[in-house]
């Protein structure tokens, strides 16, 4: 199975791939402005990269429920600099060049971010009735995520809803709307969406099922790092979610996942790499 990026190309079966979370956003639920400044993201991101991202996630618009809407000139400002910066230092000696992946729902972001170095569209949104986005990562032959979430991203789905058919009914739809827009299959990477109008029962059905998007032969991308239903569960803080974060990430590499996206680099490439050698010996 091959996953293309623009220049870049994967071919798995391979070790997972690690997507690094670079929020360059004020009010994200992780790290609450941490990293907003843009020399604060870009050395975040060169350090992500050092500690094994093969994938750097830079986004601009927190996606956490009832935060407020950011419009497209102050989103590009947020994530352009920060994207120029990074794709200049990949290309002047460092020995790693992970790919830079723009996290976004807006076309106008995507086409930009992509013009500055990226390689990647995370798109939240990909549930939408226009072909805009898709038509710009055609355009680019950019990577392309589709996540499942509901239309306005946190409306509920309903609690008796077998969430695993309805996502990959949903999967199976928008492979084929992204081939009419002429995004071929081996651009896109499906994510179901874990914490986006899920519940607690729906989010652990969805990490218990995981195998079942297989089936696609497309690469599959979990992100549950520090999700809130962690403290559903637990009554963990956001900063003590890693080690629920770190056993889901593991469950989804025993289900097949190939992405794991995370805040936690260093501790999660560990983590999947130790899986990874263990359950190769077992498979030997």
């Amino acid at each position: 199975m091959i996953f293309r990026a623009r220049h870049l190309k994967f071919t798995f079966p391979r070790p997972a791939l690690v997507m690094g979370i670079v929020n360059v956003t004020p009010d994200s639920f992780s790290d609450g402005g941490k990293h907003f400044d843009e020399n604060a993201a870009v050395a975040l991101a060169l350090k992500l990269a050092e500690q094994g991202a093969e994938i750097l996630d830079i986004g601009g618009e927190s996606t956490r429920p009832g935060a407020a809407p950011v419009e497209d000139k102050e989103e590009l400002r947020r994530v352009i600099p920060v994207i120029e910066r990074l794709a200049l230092a990949f290309k002047t000696g460092r020995p790693f060049r992970p790919a830079i992946s723009i996290d976004t729902m807006k076309p106008a972001v995507a086409r930009a971010a992509l013009k500055a170095g990226a390689s990647i569209v995370n798109d939240v949104a990909a549930n939408r009735c226009d072909d805009e986005m898709w038509n710009v990562v055609a355009q680019f032959g950019a990577g392309y995520v589709a996540m499942h979430a509901p239309p306005g991203l946190h409306a509920k789905h309903d609690r008796r809803a077998d969430i695993v058919r309805a996502i990959s009914a949903f999967f199976s739809e928008r492979l084929k709307k992204l081939k009419a827009a002429g995004v071929a299959a081996d651009q896109v990477v499906l994510d179901p969406g874990i914490g986006f109008g899920k519940n607690l029962e729906q989010n652990l059905q969805l990490l218990a099922q995981l195998r079942i998007f297989q089936k696609f032969c497309r690469p599959v991308l979990l992100g549950i790092s520090r999700k809130s239903f962690i403290k559903k569960l637990f009554g963990a803080k956001v900063n003590e979610r890693l080690p629920a974060s770190l056993a889901c990430a593991i469950l989804g590499l025993e289900a097949g996942v190939q992405i794991i996206r995370a805040h936690d680099v260093a501790e999660t490439v560990q983590a999947i790499r130790m899986a990874e050698t263990v359950l190769a010996k077992q498979r030997s």
